[in-house]
């Protein structure tokens, strides 16, 4: 089993699994009823011993809690990251004003993040099934996610690990920056299947990131600023959202209209 494999059979999976479309029981309402979630996913894969993960322990950076692919899985070869773009749908409604999600976006968040969590488990247990260990870090029990401080943390971070194996740099927003935008989900998987790394395409944190501050202009809360996101606000609107929404809740308007929206912007 190699790259190529894997991703063509998580190609197949997204083409035919019914999880990328809103059932008639999810649907918030009758026009949302067969909506389809997102286009199809890219990936990237790292080694699992890289320096990276070492670095990524600094409490500059996530910090000390951090735990490494091989601290989650001992003997691990390799880290598989992708990402999923959400369709022009979604990513259009929610750019229609920028107060609430729109109800497709609150769609893509949960829904979306069940699709993820579904396309993770298939590469998971097909490389279980070629006698190959593997572990869904997200689905992994000693997963912690909480706030220290004013920050939001959590021992495994989808989008530093994006960084990692080289699927995307991060922008203002703190968002990853892909090939295919930045408006998606991301998953993970670690193995002890060596695979091919993809090796990282760019050298600085922010090199996909022009800059422009549009993502700036579109946050509800103003969370965003030249110097960055800062948590408190952006996770007072998102409790804000959930308490109107329940259980839904989501944002992403720093995500939609901008030049990284669905590819590295030119600008």
């Amino acid at each position: 089993m190699n790259n190529h494999d894997i991703i063509a059979s998580a190609e197949n999976y997204y083409q035919t699994s019914p999880l990328n479309y809103i059932s008639d029981e999810a649907a918030i309402s009758p026009e949302y009823i067969g909506m389809k979630i997102f286009d199809s996913p890219i990936f990237a894969f790292g080694a699992a011993d890289d320096e990276i993960y070492s670095e990524l322990k600094s409490p500059e950076i996530i910090g000390e809690h951090f735990l490494t692919p091989t601290e989650f899985l001992p003997g691990a070869k390799s880290v598989i990251s992708f990402f999923i773009p959400y369709t022009q749908r979604i990513r259009s409604s929610n750019a229609l004003d920028y107060k609430w999600p729109s109800n497709e976006w609150m769609h893509g968040r949960i829904e979306g993040q069940a699709f993820g969590k579904a396309l993770s488990v298939y590469i998971h247990d097909l490389l279980a099934d070629a006698g190959y260990r593997s572990l869904v870090p997200l689905l992994d029990k000693r997963l912690k996610v909480g706030t220290e401080g004013n920050h939001f943390t959590s021992n495994w971070s989808e989008r530093h690990v994006a960084f990692a194996c080289g699927l995307g740099t991060f922008g203002l927003s703190k968002g990853i920056i892909t090939k295919k935008g930045t408006c998606g989900r991301l998953g993970s998987v670690i193995t002890e299947l060596e695979l091919q790394s993809s090796g990282r395409p760019y050298k600085e944190t922010y090199e996909y990131c022009k800059m422009c501050g549009t993502c700036i202009t579109h946050c509800p809360v103003h969370a965003i600023t030249e110097e960055g996101k800062k948590n408190p606000p952006c996770s007072k609107f998102l409790d804000a959202v959930m308490k109107k929404h329940t259980p839904r809740y989501g944002c992403g308007k720093c995500q939609v209209n901008v030049p990284c929206e669905s590819s590295i912007a030119t600008i």
